[in-house]
């Protein structure tokens, strides 16, 4: 990657959400860098966005370009726990692995390292995840600090080495033959419904319920 690139790439909020055209920030900030891309396609990233581009690249600040989309408030991906079938689609489709659970079983979002991507919409076959408003009245860099998109840049990029070593290592499970450690999957396995657990709490105590 250029040093030019390197800079874009630390001026995107790293959702990594794909609407830029790209694959990822990097792939946006490469093309931007190569003159491939112009420096408003990034609806997360929103006006403020493409003033921090505009300003690195020494092109004019531009409005966002409605094909992209428009800026917005983050947006938060909830899974409606009565209808997950537990396929286990959007574990892959999510980007900073913000999504936790285990084949067959409900699946539930861990709210801070949910970037609104959207990417785990399309992926679920029974239209069990929708999109609540993280930070209403608040868009773009308002709704999204630089420690967030540090953290988010460094969940996207351990979820990237994993998939190109081949998957979920520990969410392999005897069914696809894979030669894995029994303990460790069952370790995986106590944390993430321990997760879950929590998470049926916290959305228990938001309903008001006991």
């Amino acid at each position: 990657m250029s040093p030019l690139a390197t800079r874009l790439l630390d001026a995107l909020p790293q959702t990594q959400c794909t609407r830029c055209g790209y694959p990822d920030c990097a792939g946006y900030a490469e093309a931007i860098a190569a003159g491939e891309a112009g420096i408003d396609q990034c609806p997360p990233g929103g006006d403020e966005g493409v003033r921090r581009l505009a300003a690195l690249t020494g092109r004019p600040a531009v409005p966002l370009n409605p094909a992209f989309g428009t800026e917005g408030p983050r947006m938060l991906a909830v899974i409606d726990e009565a209808w997950c079938i537990g396929c286990t689609l959007c574990l892959d489709a999510c980007p900073t692995d913000a999504i936790v659970g285990v084949n067959k079983r409900m699946h539930t979002v861990i709210e801070p390292h949910c970037t609104g991507c959207e990417l785990c919409i399309p992926v679920c076959p029974v239209d069990c995840i929708a999109l609540e408003p993280a930070t209403p009245g608040r868009t773009g860099w308002e709704a999204w600090s630089s420690e967030q998109a540090d953290s988010a840049r460094k969940r996207y990029e351990i979820h990237s080495a994993r998939r190109r070593l081949g998957g979920r290592e520990a969410s392999i499970s005897s069914e696809g033959g894979a030669d894995v450690d029994v303990g460790a999957t069952e370790r995986k396995r106590s944390v993430v419904e321990a997760a879950l657990a929590r998470a049926r709490q916290a959305a228990a105590a938001r309903a008001g319920k006991p």
